[in-house]
C-alpha cells in the first residue's frame, strides 16, 4: 500500500443507503424500498418532475420529514470519531441525501447526489437550506420566485463537486466502501480508480457488492457492527499495515 513519509494515511471514505438503513431510513433497492408503488422515471427524473411536479414534491416532503425523525447510528459516529483523529487526512463522499453524517459530527464530506434539507431554486440556482414542504411552491429565499425543488440529483443530471472527490480518491492512500451496491456511477468506479493508483481497498457491507475490482479487505455484516470495528483498528495502528 502506498504510504506517504509523513506516515499519516489519507483516506476517502464512499457511503451508500446500507450505512443509513439501521437507523430506519428506507433503501432504493429490495423489499420494502423507496421505489416500490413510483417508477424511477417519474418520482427520479427531470421529465418526471416535468410530467408531474405535485407528486415528486410530495414524495421528497415525505422522506424530508421520514429523515428528520431518525438518529444516526454507531456507523456514522465512528466515522466522524475517525474524522476527529485524522482531519483533512479523511474525507467522506456519500451517496445518501439524508444529513445523518452531519448530525453525528461529520464535517468534511460531499453529498454527490445533493440533499433533502436542501432546496434547489431552478430561477437562480440558490441552495437554500431547508425543513419544509415544497409541494405549496414557497418562494426562494435569495430571489422570491416560486420555482424550488428538491435539491436532489435525478438519474440524467450531474452528481456535484466530481473534481473535488476524483482528486481526492487518486491521492487517497485508503479507500473504503460502505454499504453502496457499487452498481451505479460515476460513484462505482472510484474503487478501481484508487486501485490504479496504488490505493488499499476496503469494503464494509451487508453482502458483496457488483464492483468491477477485488477488495484487499472485503467485509460482510451490518454497518453498525463493520464501520466501529474497522476505525478502530484504524486508530490502533492496524489499519495501516
Amino acid at each position: 500500500m502506498r504510504m506517504r513519509q509523513t506516515g499519516r494515511m489519507r483516506i476517502v471514505v464512499l457511503t451508500g443507503a446500507g450505512i443509513s438503513a439501521e437507523s430506519g431510513v428506507a433503501t432504493f433497492r429490495g423489499a420494502g424500498g423507496l421505489w416500490e408503488g413510483h417508477r424511477v422515471e417519474d418520482v427520479a427524473t427531470p421529465e418526471g418532475f416535468e410530467r408531474d411536479p405535485a407528486m415528486v414534491q410530495r414524495f421528497y416532503d415525505a422522506r424530508r420529514r421520514a429523515v428528520a425523525s431518525v438518529h444516526p447510528n454507531a456507523a456514522h459516529r465512528a466515522l466522524a470519531r475517525l474524522e476527529d483523529a485524522l482531519g483533512d487526512e479523511l474525507l467522506i463522499v456519500t451517496q445518501n441525501v439524508d444529513d445523518l453524517h452531519e448530525r453525528a459530527g461529520s464535517i468534511r464530506l460531499v453529498h454527490m447526489h445533493g440533499e433533502l434539507r436542501r432546496a434547489l431554486c431552478t430561477a437562480c440556482d440558490a441552495r437554500p437550506a431547508w425543513s419544509r414542504d415544497l409541494v405549496d411552491l414557497p418562494p426562494c429565499p435569495v430571489c422570491g420566485e416560486r420555482m424550488l425543488r428538491p435539491d436532489v440529483v435525478w438519474f440524467g443530471e450531474m452528481p456535484y463537486e466530481l473534481d473535488r472527490i476524483e482528486q481526492a480518491v487518486v491521492a487517497c492512500d485508503v479507500f473504503v466502501s460502505i454499504g453502496t451496491s457499487g452498481a451505479v456511477y460515476p460513484a462505482a468506479g472510484y474503487a478501481a480508480l484508487a486501485s490504479a493508483f496504488g490505493a488499499r481497498l476496503v469494503e464494509l457491507n451487508l453482502e458483496p457488492s457488483d464492483a468491477v475490482v477485488p477488495f484487499d479487505d472485503a467485509r460482510t455484516g451490518p454497518a453498525t457492527t463493520l464501520v466501529p470495528t474497522w476505525v478502530d483498528e484504524v486508530l490502533a495502528g492496524a489499519g495501516a499495515d
